[in-house]
């Protein structure tokens, strides 16, 4: 999964246990400016290098993986936890418009070019249908 956004926090590394690091990165999304949302990414272990060459207010893509998993305590209540692992974060480049001009689209690609299926007309079909 991917999602685009900014910046607003990058968290320290934390050693959880002797062989256990993760870190967090949290970052707004605003799919509906007028509501936005303040997502939590953590990267685990060697990965957490992965947050190191950004700034707050960078506009970035962050490639994750989601996870859940059940937690059950010691009266035997379970409950669910998700988290959202980042595998890559790469910062978003844009490019200044002139006003006057409108903004690049999508690139374009050449089609391959229409076949005329009933030009082979006096060769067998051995197709079964």
């Amino acid at each position: 999964m991917e999602i685009r956004g900014k910046v607003h926090e990058i968290g320290a590394v934390q050693q959880v246990t002797d062989t256990f690091k993760k870190r967090d990165l949290v970052v707004q999304y605003a799919e509906n400016p007028q509501f936005v949302e303040y997502i939590r990414f953590e990267a685990t272990q060697d990965r957490t290098s992965l947050f190191d060459n950004l700034n707050v207010g960078d506009e970035v893509e962050v490639s994750f993986n989601l996870r859940g998993r059940p937690w059950t305590n010691r009266d035997g209540v379970t409950s669910y936890f998700n988290s959202l692992v980042a595998w890559r974060v790469a910062k978003v480049t844009t490019t200044a418009v002139d006003p006057g001009q409108s903004a690049p689209g999508p690139q374009a690609f050449d089609a391959p070019s229409p076949v005329d299926i009933s030009a082979d007309e006096g060769k067998d079909d051995d197709l079964p249908f």
